[in-house]
């Protein structure tokens, strides 16, 4: 996995009105952290970090940490807090990490193929989950993991123990946890007509319907 150079400057001041000033100038606060190093306070790029993440490697990819200038700090970003209406990035941490001890990393599933029930009988391929945790050193972890599921009919379920056996890398998670399964197309609901209500042209009229009307001309005769 390639590795990403990002610059670094050093964050004196803390709390919220500095970190919205970094913001509003384009960059992002954040802290370095791991294995041998005191925590350190810094702000990134904004459009550098977007980039980076933004790869085919995403919130796995490897930086290299340059902070003002210093000696490189290999890192993944992890704590990623966003905005609750823009989504934007508002505050991460970069995590040092060696290129020999393994690391957990999320990573995105990709279903591959329709399952024939779904095509054509409108049965729903329902995905529990669209991710899993795996265990690897930080250059052997997959960008995506594949998964086929055109074989499956109503009914069928995939587990983590179905995924694809991949070289340096553990699943994390249960070997029996659900992944994904194909469930039988939803009935629609019939709809029962509600009492008193009008009836159609050509429909029968209601019990008692008749009488009353044949009652009700008797009434006007008397009077006349």
């Amino acid at each position: 996995m390639d590795q990403v150079t990002l610059a670094a400057q050093h964050r004196k001041l803390a709390g919220t009105r500095p970190a919205r000033r970094m913001r509003r100038d384009g960059r992002i606060p954040a802290v370095v952290y791991g294995r041998g190093i005191d925590p350190i306070h810094v702000s990134v790029d904004k459009l550098a970090l977007y980039s980076a993440l933004r790869s085919e490697t995403g919130f796995n990819t490897l930086f290299s940490l340059d902070v003002d200038g210093g000696d490189p700090v290999l890192t993944v970003a992890r704590e990623v807090q966003r905005h609750p209406v823009r989504n934007e990035i508002t505050h991460l941490d970069f995590i040092k990490v060696s290129l020999d001890v393994e690391i957990e990393a999320e990573v995105n599933l990709e279903f591959v193929g329709v399952p024939v029930t779904v095509a054509q009988e409108g049965a729903i391929l329902d995905t529990i989950e669209t991710s899993v945790m795996v265990l690897a050193l930080p250059t052997a972890v997959p960008n995506s993991i594949e998964l086929d599921v055109s074989a499956l009919e109503i009914g069928d379920t995939l587990h983590i123990s179905d995924l694809p056996a991949i070289d340096g890398v553990t699943y994390v998670a249960d070997p029996e946890h659900t992944l994904v399964t194909v469930l039988a197309p939803r009935l629609e609901e019939v709809v029962e007509p509600v009492e008193g209500e009008e009836v159609e042209e050509g429909e029968e009229p209601a019990e008692g319907a008749d009488e009353a009307g044949q009652a009700a001309g008797s009434g006007d005769e008397d009077q006349s």
